[in-house]
């Protein structure tokens, strides 16, 4: 997994590759990102399978702000990003949610 960064010069947004490993995947049918960015809904941003069995995905946020977000995979399995910026706590259940900071 791995967050990529480019910030625009032409306005104040970043935009972020997302990207979940295969090994992390492991051999998932879908993936979707759901965060703050898409209110956490579940079938709003699927993520694009690679040829390597990694997913990805590239969203245009804000900057200035931090975002949360899990991956779900196969709408029943919740995967943390193994490079998150850093990981708070979730309102749900005891586990933490990925943080990226633009």
């Amino acid at each position: 997994m791995s967050l990529k960064k480019q910030y625009l010069k032409s306005k104040p947004k970043c935009k972020v590759t997302f990207r979940l490993s295969s090994q992390a995947a492991k051999k998932a049918k879908d993936v979707h990102i759901v965060g703050d960015f898409n209110n956490w809904s579940k079938a709003a941003m699927p993520m694009k399978r690679l040829k390597d069995g990694a997913y990805v995905v590239t969203l245009d946020l804000d900057t200035g702000k931090e975002y949360q977000y899990r991956y779900l995979i196969d709408e029943d399995t919740w995967e943390n990003d193994w490079d998150a910026d850093k990981y708070v706590p979730s309102l749900f259940g005891g586990c933490e949610n990925s943080v990226v900071i633009v």
